[in-house]
């Protein structure tokens, strides 16, 4: 038997119809609905901005993103491991290598493209100083009155502001300390190295003597120019520990600073990764350039560092750069059809 319905309901139907396959279709287009997302970072505020810019990305995707958790990097890989977190933006590699091996590796962990390429880091000490004594090398620091020019607390040992403890490349420094002779004329300064940071730019400003760890991208190489105010110190050999053992760090030409280009890479729980591939598609095609977060950090720096502000900074970057992000967006979307 068939019914058939007066117009006025025909037409009900038919726009409840169209209705029930708009939001078929939306939903479609948002393959991240209903599935919650855990962001972690470390305890560098710098790295809020890459964190955020991947976290826009998710949302475009329909996923509920919660705020940024702040936890250090071994104990963030092995949550991410764990399933306790979905991501981190900043995972260095090489020199996160024994953070990923030790939270279960590629067992329990993504990590498929290049976020951000040629982050570089090394020793450095103010290029008035180099000149003056013709120092070039670390190894140099193995001499007493070379390394007294660097003393800062009057021990005769030369202060190196260092590495937070948990950052990884702490154990790098320790490390190299040791293999190149230098524990009897050296102090590793260890901190929060922001802090440490902004008294060794004051010492400069003072036109003392400063001898400081640091990476790139940073701030801090906008603020003590190198090859302007200060210059890289190459090391007698490569010297990295564990997993970065066999890691070669000698440039084509010979130089050496001890340390190899670092890749970043956003590192993603696996199992989220292979039941979302359109977050893992996002995850490996975004790109930044390490010049942009450069700006960014130098811009906090100066005093736009509140969230408001870093929040900003995303939302101008996706503006200034609205084609590529849409282009990670279709990526993305396109993964799951």
């Amino acid at each position: 038997m068939t019914t058939i319905l007066p117009p006025l309901l025909q037409r009900a139907a038919a726009g409840l119809a169209a209705l029930g396959l708009a939001m078929a279709a939306q939903a479609g287009s948002l393959p991240g609905q209903g599935v919650k997302v855990q962001p972690l970072k470390s305890s560098i505020a710098e790295e809020t901005f890459q964190t955020l810019l991947v976290m826009k990305g998710l949302q475009k995707l329909g996923y509920d993103v919660q705020p940024i958790k702040e936890i250090e990097y071994a104990t963030a890989h092995v949550a991410i491991a764990n399933g306790d977190a979905t991501f981190m933006a900043d995972h260095w590699d090489p020199l996160h290598a024994d953070f990923y091996k030790n939270a279960g590796g590629d067992a329990k962990l993504w990590r498929q493209g290049a976020y951000s390429g040629n982050a570089a880091q090394g020793y450095l000490i103010d290029k008035k100083t180099a000149d003056a004594h013709g120092i070039t090398n670390v190894a140099q620091l193995k001499d007493p009155q070379i390394a007294k020019l660097f003393d800062t607390d009057g021990d005769g040992r030369a202060d190196l502001t260092g590495c937070t403890p948990g950052w990884g490349c702490e154990a790098a420094i320790e490390h190299q300390l040791t293999a190149y002779g230098l524990r009897g004329t050296v102090t590793h300064v260890q901190g929060s190295y922001p802090a440490l940071m902004a008294d060794t730019i004051a010492r400069f400003k003072a036109g003392q003597p400063v001898l400081y760890y640091t990476w790139t991208p940073f701030w801090v190489s906008a603020e003590l120019r190198p090859g302007k105010d200060v210059v890289w110190l190459q090391v007698p050999f490569t010297a990295l520990p564990g997993d970065q053992a066999k890691t070669q760090t000698a440039l084509p030409d010979g130089r050496n600073y001890g340390f190899p280009l670092n890749t970043q890479k956003i590192v993603a729980n696996k199992a989220f990764a292979e039941k979302n591939p359109a977050a893992a598609r996002l995850f490996e095609v975004m790109q930044l350039p390490v010049a942009d977060i450069n700006a960014q950090n130098l811009a906090m720096k100066n005093g736009q560092n509140q969230a408001a502000d870093i929040e900003r900074h995303v939302q101008g970057w996706i503006r200034a750069h609205q084609q590529t992000f849409d282009g990670w967006i279709a990526q993305a979307r396109a993964a799951v059809r």
